[in-house]
């Protein structure tokens, strides 16, 4: 059965151009994926019928090795299929692929040829909903696809929206709304919707209707949809429609496409659903013992009033107040290039370095700042770059102005500058925000929400680090005082 799925698969993905697909969103599973989700399933063989939703079904390959694992786990019962599908190039496949599985099976299906967003109406509560249409279990491989914030899929779901969002999440959340109590859905998704304030409502969503009980990650992101370029890092969730939190969240990983090397991990849930709702993605002990460690504080920048920021300036659309030397009435310009082992050193010869203005808006008074780098490469051994900027080496300008790509720290004094340098250049903040956020840019709104020390403790750690070197090596001897 699986088999000659496959087979069809293949050929419809052979005869239909990448592009074509791409512009849906449209990324297939590949067997060995497909199967492994659908092992993740804790079956209740005993039912006399399950129902099983797949959003976004393509070839219908997750709903075969759904029907495959319960043939391997001695099911005798009756199997429904609800298939949503609305790509008119694959349904002929869908329907055929569907009825091979009829042939092998005691199977049904119904194939809707609707958007499964829109189809139905999504509410925070289901005890009002119509049980014919809820599911024992829900497997998905959803389309990755931005879309408009007017978009009639986004209006229809304005409780998990925020901005122009992407199809995902919101196949994601209805298949969630879909879910009986105490049943089990699986989806293979990016990692984006674990941290930031963009996934927030869909975070809230998912976790006041659900609990984490695995996470497969994947050591490679191009093993997951092998020839489809799928730029994005992808994760394997299942979660489990109940508030009864489990102590533990199963953690597996794989580096090759036929999960032969599979390794896992149990680790305590708190450590990879925090407080925030940000969703930590350990890949073994020593991650957990990272996320364990910063957790032990219990403050973050803007209760002790040091907000990150994004810099002012995008220089490519004021270049009209930008200058490639000092002039009177102008004042620095920094950019990520001025970050020099440890210091913000200006000037640098630099293009467009100085900035000649009346706007305030442009404008930031001259203080003691910390700046950080927004953009590194996944090659670079460091993802949080710092530099210390202190007033008193540039006392001669009134303000000054940061380009957008880098973030900055308005501190009050230069203890409080260093000590938050020790944290930022630490080594156990540099694992605990890769562990974060798996994209190579430094995101404000996720270092705001990091736990840190207490004020005091920021500025006896700056009083140490002010007569010393600012090496990696001093800040992690630093710190490690002040952690129990």
């Amino acid at each position: 059965m699986i088999k000659l799925i496959i087979e069809n698969t293949d050929r419809f993905m052979n005869a239909v151009p990448k592009a074509k697909r791409k512009k849906y969103g449209q990324f297939f599973t590949n067997v060995t994926t497909a199967l492994y989700m659908a092992s993740l399933f804790d079956f209740d063989i005993a039912k006399p019928q399950i129902s099983l939703l797949d959003a976004g079904a393509g070839t219908g390959i997750l709903s075969a090795a759904v029907v495959q694992r319960l043939f391997d786990v001695g099911y005798k019962g009756h199997i429904h299929i609800t298939c949503y599908e609305t790509d008119s190039l694959v349904l002929p496949l869908l329907e055929e692929n569907m009825t091979i599985i009829t042939n092998h099976a005691d199977v049904s299906f119904t194939i809707c040829n609707e958007n499964y967003i829109t189809s139905q109406p999504f509410g925070m509560d289901i005890l009002f909903k119509d049980n014919e249409n809820i599911y024992d279990y829900v497997i998905g491989n959803p389309p990755y696809l931005k879309i408009p914030k007017e978009a009639v899929e986004a209006k229809s779901m304005p409780d998990v929206c925020h901005g122009a969002p992407n199809l995902y999440f919101l196949f994601w959340a209805m298949g969630i709304y879909n879910l009986k109590q105490n049943q089990e859905l699986v989806y293979i998704v990016p990692r984006s919707w674990t941290s930031g304030a963009y996934f927030k409502k869909f975070r809230e969503y998912l976790f006041s209707n659900c609990v984490i009980t695995d996470i497969h990650l994947f050591e490679s992101r191009d093993k997951v949809f092998e020839g489809e370029s799928v730029l994005q890092e992808t994760i394997i969730v299942k979660v489990k429609k109940t508030r009864q939190l489990p102590s533990t969240i199963r953690i597996t990983t794989s580096s090759t496409s036929d999960f032969s090397d599979v390794s896992s991990f149990d680790t305590p849930y708190d450590t990879v659903v925090g407080k925030n709702q940000y969703v930590y993605l350990v890949t073994n002990k020593d991650d957990a013992e990272v996320l364990q460690k910063i957790n032990h504080f219990n403050k973050t920048l803007p209760e002790i009033s040091l907000k990150m920021q994004t810099g002012l300036i995008v220089d490519f659309r004021t270049r009209e107040v930008l200058r490639n030397e000092m002039e009177e009435g102008a004042y620095p310009l920094l950019y990520s290039q001025h970050i020099k082992e440890g210091r913000v050193v200006w000037p640098q010869g630099k293009e467009g370095e100085v900035i000649k203005t009346e706007r305030e808006s442009y404008l930031q008074k001259n203080s003691d700042f910390l700046l950080v780098k927004r953009f590194t490469s996944k090659e670079e051994e460091r993802r949080l770059q710092c530099g210390i900027y202190l007033k008193q080496r540039y006392s001669q300008f009134e303000y000054i102005s940061t380009q957008n790509k880098v973030n900055f720290i308005r501190c009050d004094s230069p203890c409080i500058t260093y000590g938050l340098y020790v944290l930022l250049n630490s080594t156990l903040y540099d694992c605990y925000y890769r562990i974060l956020n798996g994209s190579t840019q430094v995101n404000s709104t996720e270092i705001n929400q990091m736990p840190i020390p207490e004020r005091a403790v920021i500025e006896e750690m700056g009083r140490e680090l002010m007569h010393k070197e600012l090496s990696v090596v001093n800040c992690n001897e630093i710190l490690s005082k002040w952690i129990s």
